[in-house]
């Protein structure tokens, strides 16, 4: 099914989630006639779909946006890539509606089989605050962007801060704030972030002695 037919399916077809399977009848997917996309260098897998009002912006600085193939982009989604930063998104992963990835100075980069609930915010920067200066005048820093690994479950809200690894298999539960690194299999809730239990039995107290934060030598 070529482009105009797939849109012209979709006036005949259930709105929102309803229109997933479009995206089948088409290697190229299907994406909203409302959704924007503003990015000269996008590099698509086959069957995705983007939803209504979603928005794909790179301004010049910016580096590229790639999503696999399988990929969901639910409605009212945003990517914004700027300032060298640059989006990544792996195979068979679902963005739920009202998500925002702002990826400027650092790296956004998601796993594949990853799920992410509505309005979970990604924010692989941060603003300088010398103090005597207008904070909206100070330049952006990262401490090296956001990696969420494969088969990740997001919660509701969650929002994951510069510098941070979510490891395979991990969950983090609806509203956590993640501001530091999350070992494979974890289930991590609140704000900060903690991990709860582990998902595979392996005893959690040997897993956050991996962590840098729980793991400091003395200098002697």
């Amino acid at each position: 099914m070529g482009r105009i037919a797939t849109i012209l399916a979709a006036w005949f077809s259930p709105p929102y989630k309803g229109r997933r399977y479009l995206a089948k009848f088409n290697k190229n997917g299907y994406i909203s006639p409302s959704a924007s996309v503003y990015c000269d260098n996008l590099k698509l897998g086959n069957n995705i779909f983007i939803g209504d009002r979603v928005i794909i912006y790179k301004n010049k600085s910016g580096g590229g946006v790639t999503i696999g193939k399988n990929v969901s982009i639910y409605n009212d989604s945003i990517i914004e890539v700027g300032g060298g930063g640059s989006f990544i998104i792996g195979d068979n992963t679902h963005i739920q509606p009202h998500c925002q990835f702002s990826a400027y100075k650092g790296t956004i980069e998601i796993g594949c089989n990853v799920q992410i609930a509505p309005k979970c915010a990604f924010y692989p920067y941060n603003h300088g605050v010398t103090p005597g200066e207008l904070i909206m005048k100070q330049p952006i820093e990262t401490k090296g962007g956001i990696v969420i690994a494969d088969n990740v479950w997001l919660g509701f809200g969650v929002i994951v801060l510069d510098g941070v690894r979510i490891g395979n298999g991990a969950v983090i539960g609806a509203g956590a704030v993640v501001n530091h690194d999350i070992p494979d299999n974890a289930i991590a809730v609140g704000v900060p972030a903690r991990i709860i239990k582990m998902r595979d039995g392996i005893d959690m107290n040997i897993q956050l002695l991996k962590l840098p934060i729980f793991n400091k030598r003395e200098i002697s």
